[in-house]
């Protein structure tokens, strides 16, 4: 008999320790692009980059507009079997084709390069932090991860994004 009960009660005291022991991790995930630009969208360099995001679109759109008719220049050569002409535009097609293909990638490195700089003002991060910081602390999650800038998160329930509870956070603190 009191071997049974010291075996229950070993028992016992080994699933409380697991139970209590086990710790449980709580994610939490925040677009910090997008509380930037909630947040600051007023200020003059936020209008700036937003302005310059622009152009480069109107650039592109132009650029795209432009290939797209000489596509149909050189359609219009082949159906006539004016081989020069639509050697010249196929030409011409490549070229600019290429060079639009260039031009989106060093804008767009150079629209990233931007928004980074504009995200990584200090005040804008220690304000941002010891918002998070205290969000996560208040609701118990153990890790808050920037979706936009983590290749690693493949999936993830939208009940742990706070960027909206940050972003209104974020605008009462600043009411005050």
């Amino acid at each position: 008999m009191f071997k049974r009960v010291i075996l229950f009660l070993s028992l016992n005291v080994i699933c409380l320790s697991c139970i209590f022991g086990q710790q449980i991790t709580r994610f939490a995930v925040v677009d910090m692009s997008k509380v930037y630009t909630e947040i600051f969208r007023d200020s003059a360099a936020v209008r700036q980059f937003e302005e310059k995001s622009a152009k480069v679109q109107a650039d592109i759109d132009k650029f795209t507009k432009e290939i797209q008719a000489l596509k149909s220049k050189y359609a219009d050569a082949i159906r006539d079997n004016n081989e020069t002409e639509a050697l010249k535009l196929e030409s011409q097609i490549y070229r600019r084709s290429e060079y639009l293909k260039e031009y989106y990638q060093i804008k767009t490195a150079e629209l990233d390069s931007d928004r980074s700089k504009l995200m990584q003002s200090d005040s804008f991060i220690k304000q941002v932090y010891d918002e998070i910081r205290y969000i996560a602390e208040s609701e118990g999650y153990t890790m808050v991860l920037n979706m936009k800038n983590n290749p690693n998160i493949i999936w993830f329930n939208p009940m742990i994004d706070i960027t909206e509870k940050l972003i209104q956070n974020l605008k009462t603190r600043n009411r005050r």
